[in-house]
């Protein structure tokens, strides 16, 4: 699959989870003190991120 969420520690030993595309970073979350919440960050993404509106300010 070309993309994917991974849950990561971070220099500070804080969950994060990212969203990757080939590898590539294309956005994280702010730390977590638990992986459990970290997950439930990804949890939100899926169950509210395909219903929200894009806004452009260019």
């Amino acid at each position: 699959m070309a993309h994917k969420f991974v849950i990561e520690k971070n220099k500070s030993g804080e969950f994060v989870a990212k969203f990757k595309y080939n590898n590539e970073i294309i956005f994280w979350t702010e730390g977590y003190a638990s992986k459990a919440s970290a997950q439930n960050a990804i949890d939100s993404i899926l169950k509210n991120g395909p219903g929200a509106e894009v806004e452009d300010n260019s």
